[in-house]
This record gives structure tokens, sequence and C-alpha cells, in this order.
């Protein structure tokens, strides 16, 4: 630990190689171990990629918005019951909410179980009363409800600090009234249960090893320091056991480099360069010693804070003031969010105490800075202006951010409320989940370890918006600290209730749409979602991915994303421009997208298509057995001529049969080069001797692709997912990440005028032959809501 003095010095140390088994999270919760493939992998660093496709389970949720703007979220068939009740914060009758809660209690949680992906299982039930219009404070009594906080401060300001102690998201009164709840709540209980159980698995291991992921830095071994130190600190404060005391102590000694092992190298231990680093270790520290406040000995104190401010808050100064360096403070992205909650959260927890001044300049920069940017992270629609994986950093450093500052002085500084979207964006991870994992566009980002959708939870009460608590708390990333200090206990009912199944995200940065058939029957149901936009400004994360796809059906993903490639790959983050090595490489370049490849070149990075979409507006009811209307549909259609310079290339997606098929429509007018229909899947594929039809096997399930009206020439052909001699080089020394498992279904066709539309089957059990639909043949410009009836 660095010594009061300043005086920094001390023998340097060489690195240990860390081990991606030492998994902060055990082996028994899947979610951790986040991979950049297909399918599900033990944890890697940064650098590292599989060659699978993005893992399907990562649980994400969004921010619906109150009032008027609801009108947009819910279905107009069943959702005028929940747009109301959401305007209102809570409409549901008392007696009906206390009869709902108190159901809830008597069954536990509402899912019963994960799938293989990680999402929750929820009962096939009609029982309209336990699954009830999602509410707050139904059957407000205190046994379900926080005590009112009486630090209520009339002109808040940074500097101005909570009394006592914690005042770093989980305030005394807080922790004083959790063990009622925690006998009480099933989700509390559980949440208990599972960090409980994630402290005892980390007790026994070594303190997290150092180990410097290239240009991508210990952000990994950050992380993970900050997830133990808040297991550690939790269970503490919820037992007086000073084991877990020493056990936290050894873990900060350790990342100060006064431990046993080697980490880091003096001064900048911290990793300033990388300063995502720099921040996810002042937040740890920060916690360790506002939670553990009066169990430290004054010298452990004292040498915690100046560790905070001589390896975290000292470079956050520098930073802030010199933009050069510190880039992240003019950007929107997850750095911004992430960066300043670090600054924000070591600063708040040594305020008061710290001789230098340091932290209250700290929190005039960050105060000042997050507001006009972090907050910023979300587009006028609620899309994350990165990838939808990078919701997850940039959401939970602006909760933890925004958390602090209001549990610590008594106001969040503009934090919620100076970027509309920011009350659309848990909205938009909702819609952004499939029924198996996210529409992975773009990059994944790094292990996620500290990073969770539980701002959600934050969110849910912030904005006075049950729809989101409730959709989050079943997830399986939900049981960690914050949770525990975020959840309204007295929240209640069904998250699906008046959700409308199909939405279009329409901000020009990522017009995107999300199509389904229902909100709880994953395996049995069918999910769609397309994007066009701008292939820019996605702060070097996205792909060249204008009419990109994914389908889920019958609990399998068919067509899915390859993800990120390699971060330490030559130039991978040099720039967006057309000439970018970034999009040399397959997994960012258009060949290696689902969508439509022009003369094996890549797409215009300068383009703005134009989109259209169209719902029939069916939204699911209370209960979780969802009944789909005759004549639901929806569709999403986009004018990619600009994206493939001047080439007329119109392209459609839309539900057939009820939402029991899918159909992809590509018109192509006088084009002038080769077109290649592409879509990469890990199913095993079979092509009919004819060639217009394929069959796709995955998991013990079966879709078919259907070539409707073949133009001439057109047939399905089937290859791997690696760049072909046809691609641009790659950039001098640079190896292209191999993708085993998945395979290319292609369309090979030469130049000129056609209608391309292949049918998507998925062979339900409950369907004969005779009752799959063939659409008939209608240019994109006249699809309708009625438009494909037959």
């Amino acid at each position: 630990m660095v010594r009061p003095s300043h005086d920094s010095a001390q023998r340097p140390l060489s690195d240990v190689q860390y081990h991606a088994a030492n998994n902060p999270y055990g082996s028994g919760d899947p979610y951790y171990q986040q991979s950049s493939g297909f399918v599900a992998a033990k944890p890697q660093t940064k650098g590292q990629g599989t060659s699978k496709w993005i893992k399907f389970g990562v649980p994400l949720a969004i921010l619906v918005v109150v009032g008027a703007v609801l009108g947009g979220v819910l279905g107009s068939r069943a959702g005028k019951k929940a747009q109301n009740n959401a305007a209102n914060g809570n409409g549901q009758d008392p007696a009906a909410a206390a009869s709902s809660a108190a159901s809830i209690k008597a069954l536990g949680r509402l899912a019963t179980a994960t799938d293989t992906y990680g999402l929750p299982i929820y009962p096939s039930t009609t029982n309209t009363a336990l699954f009830s219009t999602p509410t707050f404070g139904g059957a407000v009594v205190a046994a379900n409800t926080w005590p009112k906080d009486t630090f209520q401060p009339s002109n808040p300001s940074p500097t101005g600090i909570r009394p006592d102690r914690p005042r770093v998201i989980a305030p005394a009164y807080k922790w004083a009234a959790l063990p009622h709840f925690i006998a009480t709540d099933p989700y509390l209980k559980g949440w208990n249960d599972t960090i409980f159980g994630n402290g005892t698995t980390f007790f026994p291991m070594d303190p997290v090893p150092y180990y410097m992921d290239g240009s991508s830095g210990i952000l990994d071994v950050a992380r993970q320091v900050k997830v133990r130190v808040k297991t550690f600190a939790y269970i503490f404060r919820l037992t007086n056991d000073t084991k877990w005391v020493d056990r936290t102590w050894a873990e900060l000694q350790n990342a100060a480099d006064n431990g046993t092992t080697p980490w880091g190298t003096r001064p900048d231990i911290w990793n300033s360069g990388h300063f995502l680093d720099t921040a996810e270790l002042s937040s740890a520290f920060g916690i360790a010693y506002d939670w553990l406040y009066d169990a430290w000995t004054p010298t452990q104190r004292e040498q915690i804070m100046w560790t905070i401010i001589n390896y975290g808050l000292s470079f956050g100064i520098t930073h802030y003031t010199n933009p050069s360096v510190g880039w992240w403070t003019l950007v929107n992205g997850n750095w911004n969010c992430v960066c300043n909650a670090g600054m924000t959260i070591g600063a708040l927890a040594i305020l008061g105490d710290d001789p230098s001044g340091t932290a209250a300049q700290i929190l005039g920069y960050s105060t000042a800075n997050a507001p006009k940017n972090c907050a910023m992270g979300p587009s006028t629609d609620g899309t994350w202006s990165e990838t939808a994986n990078y919701w997850y950093f940039g959401t939970t450093g602006h909760a933890e951010m925004s958390a602090a500052l209001l549990s610590a002085t008594g106001s969040s500084f503009n934090m919620l409320s100076t970027n509309a979207g920011f009350n659309l964006t848990s909205f938009f991870h909702i819609h952004v989940h499939g029924m198996t994992s996210l529409f992975n566009y773009g990059d994944h980002g790094p292990n996620k370890y500290s990073a969770t959708a539980n701002g959600l939870i934050f969110y849910g009460s912030q904005y006075s918006n049950p729809f989101y608590t409730l959709y989050q708390r079943d997830q399986i990333d939900a049981a960690e600290p914050w949770s525990m200090f975020w959840y309204d206990p007295s929240v209640a009912g069904a998250w699906w209730d008046g959700l409308a199944l199909d939405h279009y995200f329409d901000n020009n940065l990522d017009q995107w749409a999300a199509m389904r058939s229902s909100w709880t029957n994953n395996d049995n149901g069918v999910y769609v979602a397309m994007k066009a936009g701008n292939l820019t400004n996605h702060q070097t994360h996205g792909d060249l991915d204008a009419g990109d796809f994914v389908l889920d059906a019958m609990g399998q993903r068919w067509a899915g994303e390859l993800g990120s490639g390699d971060y330490l790959a030559p130039n991978y983050f040099s720039n967006e421009t057309q000439t970018s090595e970034r999009w040399l490489y397959y997994r960012k370049m258009t060949a290696g997208q689902n969508t439509l490849l022009l003369n094996n070149a890549n797409q215009d990075v300068l383009a703005q298509p134009t989109c259209q979409f169209g719902s029939t507006g069916d939204a699911q009811g209370s209960s979780t057995v969802m009944t789909i209307p005759d004549g639901s549909t929806a569709f999403f259609t986009t004018d990619l001529t600009q994206t493939y310079f001047g080439q007329s290339v119109k392209r459609g997606i839309r539900f057939i049969n009820n939402r029991r098929q899918v159909l992809i429509q590509d018109d192509i007018t006088a084009v002038t080069q080769t077109v290649e229909w592409r879509m990469h899947t890990n199913a095993t594929v079979a092509v009919d001797t004819s060639g217009t039809s394929a069959t796709l096997t995955l998991s013990g399930k079966t879709l078919t692709m259907q070539i409707l009206n073949p133009p001439t020439g057109a047939a399905f052909t089937t290859g791997p997912a690696e760049r072909t001699a046809a691609y641009p080089p790659l950039p001098a020394g640079s190896v292209d990440q191999p993708n085993p498992g998945v395979t290319v279904v292609s369309i090979k066709m030469a130049a000129g005028t056609y209608s391309l539309q292949v049918l998507f089957n998925p062979q339900w059990s409950d369907l004969s032959a005779s009752q799959y639909k063939t659409p008939p043949a209608v240019p994109i410009g006249s699809w309708s809501l009625t438009s494909h009836n037959n």
C-alpha cells in the first residue's frame, strides 16, 4: 500500500501471467463465461478470440419511458392498460397488487430456472392473478419499502457529503434494513445466497495476479479485483466476521504492489495509459475504503487513501486537464462512463479525509464532464451508440456514478436527466436481446466481470418504471451487491404485461428493428432483428454491416454474429474511414456479416440508408402463454443504394404465417456487379440437388431455407467463414482469426435486375407441411401489413 508520505518508490516487480482459469465468478455462473464466439466458452483476455460466434446467453435489458412515450413502447392491442399504468407508475388497484405480491412471495421467483443460454424460464400458465400489471408499491407497507432517507440537502454540491458512512451507493440506513428484506423477499434472499457463495469461492484463492494484456492493459485484472472487493466488503457488513476484512486487505495489498506476488510497474502500476484500468481499481479501492471504513485501522485507512490518490486520482487530474492524454473526456461511449465513475467513487470515498484536495478537484471535473459525454451514450431512441455489448460497460459506469453521487451528495448532477435517450436505453436492451442472445453486432468487448445489466434495476426506481426492475431481476447477472441496494422490494407484476412484440429504433446512427413471437417462450418462438444505419461514429467498434440480421427459432440461433476480432491486431482500432485497415479483418468487413456482398467489396462507410417499419402492434398480456392473433406480422425494409455506392439495392425482412416463418427479400435493380447473399451459421447445412433448398440442423432442431422464384443461376452454396483471395490483403504482420464450426450459406449471382426471396421455415412439431405458407412476390416498395396475406 502506498505510504502516507507520498513515497511510492519500491522495488520494481516483474509480471505474473494471469490464467483464465481464475474466473472470479467460479464455474457455476455461465454469465461470466463470456467469449467472442457463437457458443459459451471459458473466459479469455481481450486480446484473444474464439472462433465461434458471440455467446448467446448474455442477459440484457432496457429502459422504457413513462407517459406519452410509452405509447410507442407498448402494443396497440393489449398495451393500453400497461401504458396507463406505466405512465402513472402504479396503475394496479391496491387489493390486486397486494394479492399479486403475496402470491409471488409464496411462489418465490417468477422464473423457474435458466436455459442453456442462461436466460430465465417462466412457467407456462394463464394465471393472470399471479402475473399482473407491473407496479411499484402496490402493497405499500413498511415491511416492503425502504426507510426514507433523511439525508435531503436543499442545495446539493459535489463536495457536500452525507455525514455518516457508508456513503457510496449503499448508505447505512439501507444496510440496517437489508437483513429484513433478505428474510422476506425471495429475490433478495437468492441474490444474497449467491453473493455469499461467490465470496466462499473467492476467499481461498490467491489475490488476483497481475497480467498486462498488451495495449489492452490490465482491465480484466482490475475488474476482478473490483468484484472481489465488493463481495468481501458486502459479506463483512452482514456478518461482522473480520476474516472478510483481512481478505479484502490482502487483495488491496496485492493490487497496490505490496503483496507477495509482483503487480505492475512503478510508479504507474494502475496503467493510466489505458485509463479504464485505473478507473476500475480506483472504484474498487474506494468501495473498500468506504464500506469498511470503521473496520480499518487508522493506518490502513491512510494507506488506502494515498493509494487511491497516488495511483488513481492524481493521474485523473492529468487526464481531465490534458485532453491529448485524456481523450476519453471528449467521447460519449463506455470509456467516458467507466472512467468518470471510477474517479467519482474513489473521490467520494476519501472526501473529507484527503489533505491534498485531489478528491474535491476530481469531483469538480467528473460531475461537469460526465453529463456532457457519458450521459450522451444512448441515441435519441435509446440505442447505445457503440454496440449492444458495449451497452453493459457504459450503463454500468453511468449507474454506478449516478447512484454514488445520489447516495453521497443527494444529487446525480443531471446524469439522469440531461439526455432523454437514457430513459429509453433499458428498452433498447430488452429488445436487442433475442431468444438466445443479443443481436450482437459489432465488437463485444472484454470480459464483463463487473459489468452487468443491473443498471436496469437502478433505472427502474429512478425513472419510476417497474418494467425495468421486473425484467432484470430474473436475469442471471442480477445477483451482485449493487442489486441489493438498487432493488425496490415493493415491485410486483409481470414485465411482459402489455409489452409490444416489435419495435423500430429510428435514430439514423443505428436504424434497426426487433420482432418476435413471444417474450416468455424462447424454445417455441421466433426472434428476428435487422439493422441499417450509419457505419461511422461507433467509437471504432462497429462493422460494415448495413442489412445485417440475426434469426432465433426453436431455442437456437440460426443466423448469428462473429463478434470481436483480435483487439491487439495491427490497426484494428485505426479509424472508421473507407480505407481503414480495420475493415480488412474478416469479422469487421462486409463479407463477415449476414448481408449482401457486391463485387467482393466493402460497403460505403458514409452512406445513410432509409428505412420503413410496420407492425400489427401485438403485445403480450399478463399470461406467459402468448397466443398470436390471426394476421399478426411485422416487417422492416431498408434502401441500401447509398451503402452500395449507388447500386440499387433494397432489403426487407418480415414475418409470414402468423410469425411462424420468416422472409428475407432483396430487390436489386440493374446492378452492374456480382452479388452474393451471405449468412453465417453454426448449423450443419445440407443443400438439395436443385440448389434452391437447404436443410439446417442444430442441437436436434431443423430449419429449412428456400429460394422462392429463383432468379437465373441462384442456388445455395456453403463454405467456410474466412477471407478469400478476392478480398483485399490484411495489414502487414497480421493474421485473421479462424472461425471453425461456422458455415457460410451463400447465393452467388451475376449482375442484373431481379428479386431474391429466401424463406425460412422452422420445422415446428405442430405444423404439417400443408400449413406452411408460400408468400406472394411483392416488390419491397409495396410491402404493407397485409401485402403477404394469402
